[in-house]
């Protein structure tokens, strides 16, 4: 055969390798890694722009298609300009149009459509109490930084309507204003906070030192942002009595701890909670009994979702002195009878340096799942039992430095973790291993801080050993764990 031929050949081989599935001819292109979805809520006006910052910046194609998670609230139009209706909380998805399909989410809250956008500015106790008493759907209060020391709970009856919230927040600009429970004695019925109505946004304030609860919340569909819980005498922030669909967003539970040295959890979910209760991007750490916990009683198969949160050290007293109570990271559920079913879905979440378990069973019968969390340095890091099994106990892409634990169920799927397929993971795996970086201060805007901890490095064996379960990922699968490198 002719050299001219044979160059022929070829160059036509290269063509084909080089083409498409529709025969067009293509370069090799650079994927969209990671999606930062910038913008802000939506205060006043009905529009707001958002924008994906892309990385890398030489991404091929840097176009996204965007997504609004509730079109009655607010749409979105395929430049990222969001259209608000009504007042309330939508979530944003931009989804990469290249074939790496990476996408990002980030959760607005439109509260523009008040009939009277302040209402009320307070600044002590006084004027606080007459603004609760008559405050009304649409309309907020704001409090202007300070201590305001109360005597006796406060009972928030009101509710606003899904496009009417009522808001109770700190003044944008102001140092974050303190509710001292402090003058409370220890008893059941000193709540700091009772929230018993529906369609609440409560933002920014620091509730300190109840004498049960720092908030209960009764009422549904309410939203609880960039709120600290600290040294109450239960459980930092308790949803019970049918409290169903509410939110609790960045939000802080620390040193809470009860006489009894059983009942303070930083938060929980629990007793005769409803369903559809979401926890994001919130930590709970140093409270005496459990970081969160689920246990039941008086109802049955509730679902909650736990989405990047952190519990560190529980167990441990203010002091750093270990006390007696439970001290698990993330109790999944429990119940008097060993018979009721909490279903509960983890992503992202850490468990780090609790006296027990980092992630526990306690009887729980209903199905649990847990995507990409890490867990370290706890008493053991994943506990699910053969006593009173859990219906369904699903684990993928999780990590763990140390033993795994045990994870049984009557139905078990677990797969592609740290400690299978011959994987092992050593302290050389990770930026670095220092879990006090978790308990760093948040951002102006309340979200986590950046840490190291528990990052991938690039050699390590986790990088992309997961297996795609719906998450956003970077590289040709999932890591393990709660960071993608």
């Amino acid at each position: 055969m002719k050299a001219k031929n044979i160059l022929s050949l070829i160059a036509l081989f290269v063509l084909i390798a080089c083409q498409n599935d529709d025969g067009n001819t293509e370069v090799s292109a650079i994927l969209v890694q990671v999606i930062e979805i910038q913008g802000t809520d939506i205060a006043s006006g009905v529009n707001g722009q958002m924008t994906a910052k892309i990385t890398p910046e030489n991404a091929t194609d840097k176009t996204v298609s965007w997504k609004v998670s509730d079109a009655a609230i607010a749409e979105i139009s395929p430049t990222g300009l969001i259209t608000a209706k009504k007042n309330g909380t939508v979530t944003i998805t931009a989804t990469a149009k290249d074939k790496s399909t990476v996408s990002a989410t980030k959760i607005i809250n439109i509260t523009s459509f008040s009939v009277n956008p302040v209402g009320y500015e307070v600044s002590n106790v006084t004027e606080l109490s007459t603004a609760l008493a008559k405050v009304k759907a649409g309309e907020t209060i704001l409090l202007n930084g300070g201590t305001y020391a109360l005597t006796s709970k406060i009972t928030l009856a009101a509710s606003g309507t899904s496009d009417k919230l009522i808001t109770l927040k700190a003044k944008d600009g102001a140092v974050r204003p303190k509710l001292d429970f402090s003058a409370m004695p220890e008893s059941s019925a000193n709540q700091g906070i009772v929230l018993t109505g529906n369609y609440w946004h409560i933002k920014g304030i620091d509730i300190y030192k109840a004498g049960d609860n720092g908030m209960q919340v009764k009422g549904s569909n309410n939203v609880i942002e960039f709120m600290t819980f600290s040294e109450c005498s239960d459980s930092g922030l308790q949803l019970d009595n049918g409290a169903a669909n509410n939110t609790i967003l960045n939000c802080d539970s620390y040193f809470n701890a009860d006489a009894t040295l059983e009942n303070a959890d930083g938060f929980a979910c629990k007793l005769n909670a409803g369903t559809g209760n979401k926890f994001i991007g919130c930590r709970a750490w140093q409270n005496l009994d459990d970081g969160w916990d689920g246990y039941l009683r008086d109802t049955d198969n509730i679902s909650t979702t736990y989405q990047n949160c952190w519990a560190v050290k529980n167990g441990y007293l203010k002091t750093g002195i270990k006390g007696v109570g439970d001290g698990n990271g993330f109790k999944t559920g429990g119940s008097d009878d060993k018979l009721l079913k909490h279903n509960a879905k983890y992503t992202n979440c850490i468990a780090a340096g609790n006296v027990a378990d980092g992630f526990d069973h306690n009887s729980n019968r209903g199905e649990v799942t847990i995507y990409n969390c890490s867990a370290y340095d706890n008493g053991k890091n994943y506990s699910f039992s053969s006593t009173n099994p859990l219906a369904k106990l699903i684990i993928k892409n999780s990590n763990v430095l140390g033993a795994f634990g045990t994870a049984l169920a009557d139905v078990v799927d677990v797969t592609n973790n740290s400690w299978q397929n011959g994987i092992t993971v050593t302290t050389d795996d990770f930026t670095s291993i220092d879990y006090s970086q978790l308990l760093g201060a948040r951002k102006a805007d309340g979200s986590l801080p950046d840490v190291t901890f528990f990052h991938l490095k690039a050699d390590s064996d986790m990088i992309n050993k997961g297996v795609d379960v719906g998450l956003p990922f970077n590289g040709t699968l999932p890591d393990l764990g709660a960071f993608e490198l």
